[in-house]
């Protein structure tokens, strides 16, 4: 009776456990498939921006202008109170003359 028992245990196992892998299965394909498909979409995305941003290249050197604009030279910040302040503070931690 006992081998009947765990017989009927491993069929009613069985009997759950299969249906069950083949939808996991099925599922677990169609999101493999969703992905490489969005894969696939980025990729095409990817190679249709690299054509774009050389023909943008492409007219810019044929219509834009020869001549490239001088910039203003940038200034230095005016010294900061705050930071002349902490370099003084360090300055007498460290025991080295002030600045």
């Amino acid at each position: 009776m006992r081998i009947v028992w765990t017989l009927l245990k491993v069929i009613v196992g069985l009997a759950i456990a299969i249906p069950v892998g083949l939808v996991l299965l099925g599922l677990t394909v169609g999101l493999v498939g969703t992905v490489l498909r969005l894969a696939v979409v980025a990729l095409k995305l990817a190679c249709l921006a690299l054509a774009g941003f050389g023909v943008f290249a492409v007219v810019r050197r044929l219509f834009g202008s020869r001549a490239p604009v001088p910039q203003a030279p940038r200034e230095l910040p005016q010294s900061d109170r705050y930071y002349e302040a902490a370099m003084r503070e360090l300055d007498a931690e460290l025991g080295t003359r002030t600045r």
